[in-house]
């Protein structure tokens, strides 16, 4: 196996991991968010911020380092447009991905804490939830247009 397959094996592996694991996980916040049931909330949170530690955060730093060696193999120009158009729309989701971390981990704080004191998430919690549902669909479209640059190359 030549050292380019390994590395796209593992590019495609680990994207499918970052859409898979971001996808499912604001599935099933988003649909547990509508039911109100704060145990519930805190146990999926609880299992979401996992899900990153584990799973996207590894995803993210594997991403650009195969993209970059494949393309250095490939006699790609880093400074090819489709190519800077990937790292522009990288930069989107991440910057929109570590604020989503940042309240995830809140979020999960906060909805234990009720939890355990069998109360409602506060208002402070809620806002949250939104700003979080909001950068995701920032960052999710940027990582489905990364897909199609990927994909296509375009001139």
């Amino acid at each position: 196996m030549s050292a380019y397959l390994l590395l796209k094996w593992l590019h495609i592996v680990s994207s499918v991991v970052l859409v898979g694991v971001g996808f499912g996980s604001a599935f099933y916040l988003y649909f547990i968010h509508r039911t109100r049931n704060v145990t519930a909330i805190a146990e999926v949170l609880r299992l979401v911020v996992r899900a990153d530690y584990w799973f996207t955060s590894p995803a993210v730093v594997i991403q650009p380092v195969t993209g970059i060696a494949m393309a250095s193999i490939a006699g790609y120009s880093l400074l090819e447009p489709w190519l800077v158009a990937t790292w522009a729309l990288f930069a989107v989701a991440g910057a929109c991905w570590l604020p989503v971390v940042w309240l995830q981990i809140r979020m999960a704080a906060m909805a234990r804490a009720a939890a355990d004191n069998g109360a409602d998430l506060g208002p402070q919690y809620w806002r949250y939830a939104r700003i979080w549902e909001r950068l995701g669909m920032v960052a999710f479209p940027a990582v489905l247009a990364i897909y199609g640059l990927m994909v296509f190359k375009p001139a």
